[in-house]
C-alpha cells in the first residue's frame, strides 16, 4: 500500500531531527531536465503563474536561480512542508523505525520533483502542479511529467502486500497521477465536518485529516488499504454509508474553529 500526499506551498527549514537519515529524489533527472525551465522565468512571471505578491515572486526567482539540481543536500521533504497536511503528519515527532516504514509507504506528489519520499532532499522552491510552464514537453506540468510520476509510483508498489494507492492527495496534485499508465488500484480519502445536521467539506480540516491518515497508518504500519476504515484521529469515523470500494469517508462532530486549530499548531 502507498500513501500519496500533496507538498505545501509553507516551508519549515529548520534543522532535521539528529536521527533522520536523508536520501535523494529518484527521479534527479527529470527535476534537472525541468530547472532549465524554471531558472529562466521572471519575478513577474512567477508573479502571474501562481498569484503571488512582489516580495514572494522575487524570492522564488532567487530561489530558482540558486537551485542546484546536482546537489545532495537539502531538507528531508517530510520535515521542510509545513502546511495544514503537515501539522496532520507531524513527521518531526517520528522516530527512526517509523521514518523508515514511512519511506517504504509513503510519498509527496511535487511539481519540481515528481515524486518524493519523505526522507528525500529538497531545496527551497515553490512551484504549483497546476500552473501553465512552457517546456519542451508541452504547456503544462502535467505534460512535463506526463507518465513518469504514475511509473515511479508503479515502481514503488512493487513488493508491497496491497498495491492499492491511497489517495490523500488534492485534486490539483493527483491529476498529475497519469491514470492510464498506473496499474495499481486508487482509494480516495474524503473527510467531512458535521454542522447543523449537514456533513461538508472545510478545505483546511480535510487537508490536515490527509495528514492525520498518514500518520495513522504509520503508527499502526498499516499496509492493507482495507484497515484504514478504523482511522480514528480527532474524532473522525468511517461512514459506509457514504463509502464504496474506490472512496472511503470519515466524518465527525463539528470541530473547533480554524483560527483556534491553526493557533493551537503554532504553540504545540
Amino acid at each position: 500500500m502507498l500513501i500519496v500526499l500533496s507538498p505545501s506551498k509553507a516551508l519549515d527549514f529548520t534543522g532535521a531531527p539528529e536521527s533522520a537519515p536523508l536520501s535523494l529524489p529518484q527521479l534527479a533527472d527529470q527535476t534537472a531536465e525541468l530547472a532549465k525551465s524554471t531558472r529562466r522565468l521572471t519575478a513577474r512571471d512567477l508573479k502571474r503563474m501562481m498569484s503571488l505578491s512582489d516580495a514572494l515572486a522575487k524570492l522564488n526567482r532567487e530561489r530558482f536561480q540558486a537551485f542546484d539540481p546536482a546537489s545532495d543536500e537539502g531538507l528531508q521533504a517530510a520535515f521542510a512542508f509545513n502546511g495544514d497536511v503537515y501539522l496532520g503528519l507531524k513527521a518531526r515527532t517520528l522516530d527512526k523505525k517509523a521514518l523508515g516504514w514511512a519511506q517504504d509507504h509513503v510519498r509527496i506528489l511535487s511539481g519540481l520533483y515528481g515524486v518524493l519520499r519523505p526522507l528525500d532532499a529538497i531545496q527551497p522552491y515553490r512551484l504549483e502542479m497546476g500552473v501553465r510552464l512552457k517546456t519542451r514537453r508541452g504547456q503544462s506540468l502535467y505534460d512535463f511529467w506526463g507518465p513518469r510520476i504514475s511509473q515511479a509510483l508503479n515502481e514503488a508498489a512493487q513488493g508491497q502486500k496491497d498495491k492499492t494507492l491511497v489517495n490523500c492527495a488534492s485534486g490539483e496534485y493527483f491529476g498529475a497521477v497519469d491514470r492510464k499508465a498506473l496499474t495499481l488500484p486508487v482509494l480516495t480519502m474524503r473527510f467531512l465536518e458535521e454542522k447543523d445536521g449537514e456533513a461538508r467539506m472545510i478545505s483546511f480540516f480535510a487537508k490536515k485529516a490527509r495528514g492525520l491518515m498518514a500518520r495513522y497508518a504509520i503508527d499502526n504500519r498499516i499496509d492493507r488499504a482495507a484497515d484504514l476504515k478504523g482511522f480514528d484521529a480527532e474524532g473522525y469515523r468511517f461512514v459506509a454509508s457514504l463509502s464504496s470500494d474506490e472512496e472511503f469517508t470519515f466524518s465527525r462532530p463539528q470541530p473547533p474553529p480554524v483560527a483556534q486549530q491553526r493557533k493551537a499548531a503554532v504553540h504545540a
